[in-house]
Order: structure tokens, then sequence, then C-alpha cells
């Protein structure tokens, strides 16, 4: 990896940046941290939480050009994107939670940023402004128009500086095409189309058109009793505009070609891995479900995240995937009782690194996994609040099944549940990462 101080073993050596987030233990509903997002030059990380609001950081300028530089990030803009709604038709209450964020590539001094909850999905321009016009002849400063009959004189408007303001505005909403709650969106490649998908239909939508959208994949049966999978994941290629891949609840990762059919239900590739029998378990179709799918920054691969594991993919090989980690194998045991809380239905996301040689997913106890591809090594890292100092080094965590455990060893029987770390976000560049583990991000670097 990149710059980064290794250990004698060639790992990255990761050390605490930044928490940001209240400290409290009683944690709203509505703080609880949903999607982290960096944008494509990794200066600004967007979050969006449960309460409908997104939160954008700013990368700290004096951090950034620093030697050694930091990951150090500030708040940039807080607005409610979202509001709870109700769908009188259904009798169905429609919740605010940010499901995702995705940003647009830069083309001028604004931002742009897609967000959605269950139903609708809004573009957002993020702008500065520290300039404000004086003196104008129609209207007085506080904006009240004036009397025509008293304007005896005209003058020039003026421009004057003023504090630094940054506006989120809505500039298009795109609503009431999605029956089902919508789990994914993605950005072309052309910077003009996006992808959002349901559990049965992903549509196509065009960023300056509202009120149509195109379906192009259907997977809704004629007879709903027939339904065998539902779609979980979609995201469009990073490079060729026309592919695209979804997975599903089934274990199976499907990739379309837009130019061979209007309507993609018949797939270009099925990426599958045949079961292991000897795991076969009550289990086994839940724990194969995939919750996330990630093509890498080349596009050449693809990473799936399934219930104990994620999987590595070549484009160019279906049979079976090229790489397998495993995330948290020691709660294989522990299958039935994560049943009966739920926890086994997680969504736990994943990411690639900027040059796509290290992989990151979410696990429990506030702990989250790093895979590096070249060394084959891999690290358990907690996002704790106790290591809350600059530069502090990160402890390698180990999770212990058996009888004794050693000093630095938690058991499998002590992990904290209801701490759980779904959402991840590594710099495009660099080797900062943003980590959420319930109201609060964490940010962690490397070590230079």
């Amino acid at each position: 990896m990149d710059c980064a101080e290794t250990s004698s073993n060639g790992d990255i050596q990761w050390c605490f940046s930044q928490v940001k987030g209240t400290l409290e233990d009683d944690v709203t509903e509505a703080d609880i941290i949903s999607c982290v997002e960096f944008n494509h030059d990794g200066d600004l990380l967007a979050t969006g939480d449960k309460g409908g609001r997104v939160v954008i950081f700013q990368r700290d300028p004096v951090s950034k050009n620093s030697i050694p530089r930091r990951g150090e990030y500030n708040v940039y803009s807080t607005f409610q994107s979202h509001e709870p709604e109700f769908d009188y038709l259904k009798s169905l209450e429609i919740e605010e939670k940010i499901n995702k964020i995705r940003w647009l590539k830069r083309k001028n001094p604004a931002h742009f940023l897609l967000s959605t909850n269950d139903k609708t999905i809004k573009l957002w321009k993020v702008s500065e402004r520290d300039k404000r016009v004086e003196g104008y002849n129609t209207k007085e400063e506080n904006g009240t128009i004036r009397d025509p009959a008293c304007i005896t004189s005209l003058r020039v408007p003026t421009i004057k500086p003023m504090e630094l303001m940054v506006e989120a505005s809505p500039r298009r909403i795109f609503a009431n095409a999605h029956t089902y709650h919508i789990n994914s969106i993605s950005v072309n490649s052309d910077q003009e189309t996006y992808l959002s998908a349901d559990d049965l239909r992903i549509n196509l939508w065009h960023l300056e058109i509202t009120d149509q959208s195109f379906n192009i994949v259907d997977i809704k049966p004629t007879n709903m009793e027939e339904l065998t999978e539902v779609i979980t994941a979609a995201e469009f290629h990073p490079a060729e505009c026309n592919v695209l891949v979804y997975s599903s609840s089934k274990g199976t990762i499907r990739l379309c070609d837009m130019r061979s059919a209007a309507l993609c239900d018949q797939h270009s590739k099925l990426f599958e891995e045949p079961e292991d029998p000897t795991n076969r378990s009550f289990f086994s179709e839940i724990i194969s479900s995939i919750s996330d799918v990630k093509l890498s920054n080349s596009g050449r691969y693809m990473i799936s995240r399934d219930y104990l594991s994620v999987k590595v993919w070549d484009l160019q090989m279906e049979t079976k995937p090229i790489e397998c980690y495993t995330v948290h194998e020691y709660l294989r045991s522990k299958l039935c009782s994560l049943y009966e809380n739920d926890c086994i239905f997680d969504k736990f996301e994943c990411c690639w690194s900027g040059n796509d040689s290290a992989i990151m997913t979410g696990s429990y106890n506030n702990f989250f996994r790093v895979f590096d591809r070249t060394t084959k090594r891999d690290l358990t890292l907690e996002a704790a609040r106790d290591i809350a100092k600059p530069k502090t080094l990160l402890k390698p965590r180990k999770v212990c099944t058996g009888g004794k455990r050693k000093k630095d060893e938690i058991s499998v029987d002590c992990l904290d549940f209801n701490k759980k770390i779904l959402h991840t976000a590594w710099h495009p560049s660099e080797n900062v990462v943003a980590v959420a583990a319930t109201n609060n991000l964490f940010l962690f670097q490397d070590k230079l």
C-alpha cells in the first residue's frame, strides 16, 4: 500500500485520528449513522443518519498539507435531507432514515450529492457564499421592495465580502418510482444517469429528469408466492457506462450489459460459489445472502459481503471467487442466538482501498476488519472511545473461542452485538478510513 509505514511483517499500522459525535451513553435512534461516503477527491466526507440529516465534513487544509499529513475533518455543512412521510394509500409510515449517499464528480465550484430514504431520492447542491450585493435600486437592504415613486437616483450595486456561508439546496426530487424500499443508488460513469434499486426492481434515471425513470431490471414474479430471492445491492461499473452488477439474497451476483437488451432480466454473467455441503445448516440460506457488492476502482474485480465473509471476484471468472476472507468465522457456532436476536439479518457493507490492494468491512463489538490482498494478512481493529487521543496506535484485537483466553484476547461470549460497524469508507487516494460506530464517526489513518 502506498506511503504507509508498515510494521516488520508488512502490515499498515493504523492510528486514531478523530472521533465525531456525542459521547453520551443514551443515544437517540435519530442520531445513529446510517451511511458514510467520501467524495471523489476525499476532501469531503458525508454521513447520513436515521433522523434524515446529512452532515458533511471537510478535510482540514492544514492537516492535508502538514508533514506528516493528518486525516482530520471539520463540520462543513449540516442539513435535513428527508422528513418522515405517510403513505395514505398503503397506510405506511415512510422513515426519514438516509439509506445511501452518492457524490457526483465535481464540475464547478459547487458540490452535488444524491441522498435517498426508502422511497425518495434527492439531488442536493452544496455551495459556498462569501460575498453579498449591497446598494440595490429597487429594494431595501432587508429585501422589502421600494416604492418606484421614491427612487430618484440610480446607484451601482457593489459586492462586499461577508462571512463564509455554506448552503445546501435541493435541486431535484426523484419520487414515486419504487414500490419497495430503495437499498442502493449508484451514479453512472457518464455522470448523467444513475440507478436506484429496491427489492425487486432497478430503475435508471437521468439526473435532469425527475418525472420518469426507465425500469432496467424487474425480478418480480407474476405470482408473488413464487418469489425466491430479492435484490440486495446494485452498482454501476466505474468506467463502462453500460455495465452494472446486482446481488441477491440467494448469494448470487448478476452482471448486466445494457447494450444487449433494454430490460436486463437476462444477465450477461452470473457469479456464484457452490455451497460447501459440509457447512450446510438451517441458516445456510440466510448467511449466504449478499448484503453489499462493490466494484474495484480499476473495474477489474468486485467484492461481495455475506454474513460471515468477504469474497473477491474477477469479472472474467464467474465460477468461483479468487479470494475469500472470513470476517468472523467464530460466530458460526452462535448462529442460533444471532437468529433469535435478529442480528443474523444485519447488513454489513464493505469497501476497497484507493489502490484496490486492501478491503475493509465491519463486525460486532465495534470491531472492523482490514484485509491486505498482497500479504494476505488481516487485522481486527476496534473503534473505541478509550483510544480517542490523536496518533494513538490501534492494537490488533483477537477473539478466542476455546476455554483458555490469552491476556489481549476477548472471548466470543463477551462480544457486544448491539455495537456493530455496518458502514465504513476508505479515502480514494490515502490510507484514511471513516468508520461509523452507532452515533460516532471514527477517523483512522496510517501511522506515517
